[in-house]
């Protein structure tokens, strides 16, 4: 892998790891639609910590207050909404922690077609444009209660299928359960956090015992450039969320998803 490559598949995981676009298809794509070699295991799980680096520190004071709060809880009948906020983040990661282990190889071996990812870039894509039209809006992230979460949560299963957008279905799901937009997006990627970690975790594990050859520098540069670019992609998504809405991001899919089916139907 040369550096250009590396540059360019690390921004693809930096912006798109948190818009509502698929960071996974995208980069399943594109080195299919260039024809460049496998990027391999070390960069994926590299630009992985690179992105989870960028929404930590973008977080890091509302992270510090939900830690705290959190610890403060376990001893308490009626925990703060820091706290709850915390258990929220937690519990509503259990069914993609869970469904990620049995479902794996399922989506490694049937879910990962161009077709497929086109299906869900436009079905979902549409379905985000429902809940952002129809959605009341009413609510913020400290107002969620336990059956809210776990709507949430379980939409959040769904992203195992490529093209879905993790981002995606879960401010889809919040938008629906009332969330308003800059809401639904911060506990999505609040939601991001242990998710990105159990994806790298995973993926990092096969590295060990293995021969999976390391390129040093290449990777070395996309943590660099996964980090700063999904850090201003979070900064500037939440501030121009309420101006422009979730329409540029549906069009986007819906022109994704035409475009695969043009080229491999």
């Amino acid at each position: 892998m040369d550096n250009v490559q590396a540059v360019i598949l690390a921004l693809v995981q930096g912006l798109t790891e948190f818009l509502p676009i698929s960071s996974s298809a995208h980069l399943i794509l594109v080195p299919v639609l260039v024809d460049w070699p496998d990027q391999g295991l070390a960069f994926d799980v590299a630009v992985h910590f690179g992105t989870l680096s960028a929404v930590v520190l973008y977080f890091r004071h509302q992270l510090s207050a939900m830690a705290r709060a959190w610890v403060g809880s376990l001893g308490s009948r009626y925990p703060d909404q820091e706290a709850r906020l915390a258990w929220a983040v937690l519990l509503g990661t259990v069914p993609l922690g869970l469904s990620g282990l049995l479902l794996h190889d399922v989506v490694e071996t049937y879910l990962r077609s161009p077709l497929v990812i086109a299906a869900a870039t436009i079905l979902f894509g549409l379905l985000l444009w429902y809940a952002d039209a129809r959605g009341p809006q009413t609510r913020c992230e400290y107002r969620l209660s336990a059956g809210r979460v776990a709507v949430i949560a379980f939409a959040q299963v769904l992203a195992l299928i490529p093209g879905t957008s993790r981002s995606g279905i879960t401010i889809t799901a919040g938008l629906l359960v009332g969330l308003d937009r800059k809401a639904a997006a911060r506990f999505s990627f609040l939601l991001s956090i242990p998710a990105i970690l159990m994806a790298a975790g995973y993926e990092g594990s096969k590295l060990l015992g293995g021969e999976h050859p390391v390129q040093w520098a290449p990777m070395l540069l996309g943590v660099a450039v996964s980090a700063v670019s999904a850090y201003a992609c979070i900064h500037y998504f939440l501030k121009l969320l309420d101006r422009i809405g979730m329409l540029p991001f549906v069009w986007y899919r819906l022109l994704l998803g035409a475009v695969l089916l043009w080229l491999y139907w």
